[in-house]
């Protein structure tokens, strides 16, 4: 069981999990679909505009049984999309609760319900991370006020609740924040660009393990891509 040898860095972006997050509509599926061999396990919809493969998830039962196909069978699949990974975390929530026929994780005792559904939710996503595959998840953003010894701030972060944010942000490769940057043309003129932030900040939540990526790329995966892979243009 002990190693040998060092393991290697992993230098495909589709062996890398990575948290993709950010205001509703700016393209954080669509930057999703370019990835190679995406198959999006889809939890809402906003699918439409896409031609992509994906296989519609209303429950956590349903989101298991295409992970057990995942894992089982010989595929065509290199990345694994969830999308919305808010919504799988509350059908995980449903699905423990039904399972002891309580309504809401509260009815369980004193922290119990809360421990069966993070632990159920971590499992799978440890699970998923581990496959030779990459593995993104897709999430929204929202202003939280948080306060600390210099006094109170307000940071975007994920629209996860606290539990899972945590899971989340400790297991992912990579901490993807879409926002729009605005800047002014060559007349002065107000101009706006999609982008993506990939280092910690006060203002909000990022990061990136492999220190590759600058700390703003333009929200486009061709670019994100030949960046991520050091290619010169």
């Amino acid at each position: 069981m002990l190693p040998n040898e060092k393991t290697e860095p992993k230098q495909d972006l589709a062996d890398l999990s990575a948290l993709v997050y950010g205001p509703s509509k700016i393209g954080k599926s669509t930057w999703c679909s370019h990835a190679e061999g995406a198959l999006f396990l889809a939890t809402e919809p906003g699918l439409n505009a896409l031609e992509v493969f994906q296989i519609p998830i209303t429950t956590w039962e349903e989101l298991l049984e295409a992970c057990g196909e995942i894992v089982e069978r010989d595929h065509k699949f290199h990345t694994i999309v969830i999308d919305t990974i808010d919504n799988a975390y509350r059908m995980c929530s449903e699905f423990i609760c039904q399972a002891h026929g309580v309504d809401h994780e509260s009815e369980m005792g004193y922290g119990k319900g809360y421990a069966l559904i993070n632990n159920e939710f971590q499992r799978v996503l440890t699970k998923l991370a581990f496959l030779p595959s990459g593995l993104f998840l897709v999430s929204h953003a929202h202003e939280r006020e948080f306060e600390t010894r210099t006094g109170k701030h307000i940071r975007v972060v994920p629209t996860l609740p606290d539990k899972p944010r945590k899971i989340v942000l400790g297991m992912v490769d990579l901490i993807l924040y879409c926002d729009i940057e605005a800047d002014h043309d060559e007349n002065g003129d107000p101009i706006y660009r999609r982008v993506m932030r990939t280092k910690p900040s006060p203002h909000y939540e990022a990061g990136d393990r492999t220190g590759r990526l600058p700390e703003t790329i333009n929200l486009d995966f061709p670019t994100f891509l030949q960046t991520f892979s050091g290619e010169k243009r």
